[in-house]
């Protein structure tokens, strides 16, 4: 009997068998035809699944007889659905090819590390800003780059001026002359040049900003100690692309800018230009402007030419002029009186030449230069401020890559001259610097779960600062990346940097540079630093639509020989290097959350920055220690846009030895596109939100004003719209 059962169970286990079948497929992106690791398969109706291996290869079994629904997904990629009738006769695995949704920034490609690598596969932590989000930004803020990077967990805009509204931007707590802006990888925008920048830059020329937090002179050379911004201009495609933007504002603000970009064969042209302007506008009815007077015009042309398929060059001029006038209502308006008023006039100009040759499958020479022209003159009551700017950059690379090994060297020459005008020389407060620099980078996959990226820099600095006798800085940097599982990654990595010291900063900016005596920079040490972060980075897809990624991110930062402007009892302003450090550290936490046209981001910074000074422990000014981002967006591409947003700001240490006020910011936006047409509205700080709400914003008369430090909004509530056409 037993045999017979025996007999009778083989047969039924072999028809179960039998009416049960094996699904093969390779899952692979749709444009670079790469195998997709860790995308799914699974059997709608049924808890039948599995992932793709790192061929992009995935199995599916146990599958019922009959027609099934097969469903292919992948995080940041459209879902993918087939019908297929089991049994099925399969020799070779099924070709599946998904498209990118642009729903995630992980497959962007990054340049600024010098890799061609995406986000994903880099050790570096980096975070792209895209062409959609900057569409987004230039929505709310369509003459300035001040609300694409604020909004971003560790990034504050910090405003220096209550009248003329200059800003800088500060990464993990550190002041604006510790992060490094470059355009297309030339830093044109540091030292004099510095001031005003992000409130120059309109994003409609931009498709990608690439941002490192924490120490990055390694790749650029000083300055990057806080961090490191990249913008990268819009390219000419075959396609080609014709639009523009005009934007109003109830602040008395009018944006007006267009973008022509298109290939002709081995030649390719871009062109942006844009007028931004603004009356002055006062919201308090405090009789100072909270928004200056000003007007600026931007050209920018490129010409590209592709001899080859091999070969690249490209020329291109970056021109800008902006007059701008803030302070009393009344001088403005043109009254005659003993008003207080700020006044920047600037020019800037300056042309970027590149040059890529691909010598094998495997290798690239690539060489860069640029030189910048910039002219600001400041007034203010009984004081001018006025200089000349003139500096250049060239670079030669070489990129190749041999096995598993990624390799970068080069090396680059960086002149930087500052003068004063009309003042003798003995008072100017010049400064020449020369730096030339060798640097050598390489990223090295041994395996599949680990890579890992180093890389060092030789900076020699003339006049060398006081600390260097020889002006030699070795700058050394290490980033690994561990790969845990498919939803699971996890990078840590530091770097040293350092900044030559010049007298532009934060606190001359917040005195106009009045009363401040010359720096000796070759008696002056250099600020340098030491820093690092890490992180643990989760993405998953919940249920059938939703998908959810958390970052998490610790960092720290120790900056030796803090350059600090020291009052003297003659009322003379000194730059001094302090006895002691300064060090940030804290943490930022990233969510994301989707589900079809639905995206909410969640972001918190916890920021400790500290200042060691003559053995006493003083938190840094201005410097939330609590923030907290919220941003929901609803989008059906090419249909509309709606985004709802709020902010938290903690109480901010003053430098008086008080606290600000802590906040909220929230606002709303929203676009309609109609097919070429898009027409936008937004509704900034909603609930006005104002500094001036807590108290006043100066002390003295309104003639003589001592501003206040700025930890809040000034310019309230503001709402903007306008219109974009897209023609190409």
């Amino acid at each position: 009997m037993k045999k017979y059962f025996f007999v009778l169970l083989m047969l039924l286990c072999s028809t179960v068998a039998y009416s049960q079948h094996t699904l093969q497929a390779i899952i692979r992106d749709s444009e670079s035809q790469q195998p997709l690791i860790g995308a799914t398969a699974s059997i709608t109706g049924t808890s039948i699944g599995a992932s793709s291996d790192a061929t992009g290869l995935v199995v599916l079994s146990g599958i019922p007889e009959g027609e099934q629904t097969i469903r292919f997904s992948y995080i940041g990629y459209e879902d993918k659905f087939q019908k297929l009738t089991f049994p099925i006769a399969q020799t070779t695995p099924l070709e599946i090819l998904l498209e990118p949704s642009g729903e995630e920034l992980e497959e962007v490609v990054v340049t600024t590390t010098r890799s061609s690598r995406t986000i994903a596969d880099i050790p570096t932590r980096i975070e792209a800003i895209t062409t959609e989000e900057l569409g987004e930004k230039a929505n709310m803020r369509a003459g300035d780059i001040r609300i694409l990077l604020s909004e971003s967990t560790g990034i504050q805009t910090q405003q220096t001026s209550a009248t003329s509204a200059n800003s800088n931007i500060r990464i993990q707590g550190l002041d604006g002359r510790y992060t490094q802006i470059l355009e297309n990888g030339f830093p044109l925008y540091s030292g004099f040049s510095s001031g005003l920048s992000i409130m120059q830059i309109p994003p409609l020329n931009l498709s990608q900003v690439e941002v490192i937090k924490g120490s990055s002179s390694t790749l650029y050379g000083g300055g990057a100690i806080a961090g490191l911004i990249n913008l990268i201009t819009k390219k000419p495609t075959e396609e080609g692309d014709l639009s523009f933007m005009a934007n109003v504002t109830s602040g008395k603000g009018l944006d007006l800018s267009g973008f022509y970009g298109k290939k002709y064969g081995k030649f390719g042209i871009t062109m942006f230009a844009s007028r931004n302007s603004n009356s002055a506008y006062d919201p308090a009815d405090i009789g100072l402007s909270a928004i200056p007077e000003f007007e600026r015009y931007t050209v920018n042309p490129t010409l590209y030419f592709y001899p080859n398929d091999r070969t690249q060059l490209s020329f291109g001029v970056n021109a800008s002029k902006e007059d701008r006038l803030g302070g009393d209502m009344r001088y403005i308006d043109g009254e005659e009186g003993d008003f207080y008023f700020e006044e920047n006039n600037t020019n800037r100009l300056s042309t970027q030449f590149s040059y890529a040759q691909k010598l094998t499958d495997q290798s690239t020479l690539s060489v860069k230069n640029s030189l910048s022209f910039f002219d600001r003159d400041i007034g203010v009551p009984d004081y001018e401020f006025q200089g000349k700017q003139l500096s250049s950059f060239s670079e030669v690379a070489y990129n190749t890559k041999v096995g598993k090994l990624d390799w970068v060297i080069g090396a680059n020459l960086w002149t930087d001259k500052f003068e004063e005008q009309g003042i003798g020389a003995e008072q100017a407060r010049d400064y020449d610097y020369t730096i030339v620099g060798a640097f050598a980078q390489n990223t090295f996959a041994p395996t599949e779960w680990f890579t890992l990226e180093s890389g060092l820099r030789a900076d020699y600095v003339t006049p060398a600062p006081a600390n260097k006798a020889k002006g030699l800085f070795l700058l050394p940097r290490i980033s690994g990346m561990f790969t845990i599982s498919d939803k699971i990654t996890s990078r840590i990595g530091g770097g040293m940097g350092y900044k030559t010291p010049t007298i532009f900063t934060e606190e001359a900016e917040n005195v106009t540079f009045r009363n401040i005596l010359p720096l000796n920079a070759s008696e002056t040490q250099a600020e340098t630093s030491i820093g690092g972060n890490a992180d643990i980075n989760y993405s998953t897809l919940l249920g059938e639509k939703f998908t959810f990624s958390i970052n998490h991110m610790f960092f720290y930062t120790y900056l030796n020989n803090p350059l600090i402007l020291s009052l003297r009892p003659d009322n003379l302003y000194e730059f001094q290097n302090a006895n002691g450090h300064i060090d940030s550290k804290g943490t930022e936490t990233n969510i994301k959350l989707g589900y079809e046209w639905a995206r909410l981001f969640l972001g918190y910074t916890y920021t400790d920055a500290k200042q060691h000074y003559n053995e006493e422990l003083t938190q840094i000014p201005l410097t939330p220690k609590h923030r907290i981002n919220a941003i929901l967006m609803l989008e059906k591409e090419d249909n509309f846009r709606i985004g709802l947003e709020t902010y938290y700001f903690s109480p901010q240490q003053l430098s008086t030895g008080g606290k600000g006020r802590s906040y909220w910011l929230s606002g709303i936006m929203a676009e309609k596109t109609f097919n070429k047409i898009s027409i936008f509205i937004n509704f900034e700080n909603i609930f006005d939100t104002r500094q001036s709400k807590f108290g006043s914003i100066y002390t003295g008369t309104i003639t003589n004003p001592v501003f206040n430090e700025i930890y809040a909004p000034v310019d309230g509530r503001i709402i903007n719209g306008g219109i974009k056409l897209r023609l190409l």
